[in-house]
């Protein structure tokens, strides 16, 4: 047998272990963050002015992000039940989409004249 191709001596094994899907989850909510960041710093260096009433903008992918874990939590571990996530799911998703005009309306605060 050639010397590359012997099996290794902890079993064969690779080491890699997947992530949770709460973990990715987590991490696609800290991703949404970092572009809301990116922007903003790239704004500020083209322009040099910093933009304010961002509030209802930076609690918008928590609040999407929440209602995703919870679901995603019940459907990977059975914690915290159906009824409890779907709700948590429901109520999160209702208050970011009640968010989404204040987000929107702070932003264009920036650029009126």
């Amino acid at each position: 047998m050639p010397e590359n191709k012997r099996p290794t001596e902890d079993g064969g094994g690779s080491g890699y272990t997947p992530s949770s899907p709460v973990k990715r989850t987590l991490a696609w909510v800290g991703l949404a963050y970092v572009l809301i960041l990116l922007a903003l710093t790239t704004y500020f260096f083209f322009t040099a002015k910093s933009l304010g009433n961002l509030g209802p903008l930076l609690a918008l992918p928590g609040l999407i992000g929440l209602g995703a874990v919870a679901l995603v939590s019940w459907r990977t571990t059975g914690r915290p039940g159906k009824w409890p996530a779907t709700a948590l799911a429901a109520i999160c998703w209702l208050l970011a989409l009640a968010t989404l005009p204040l987000a929107a309306a702070g932003l264009m605060s920036n650029f009126g004249g």
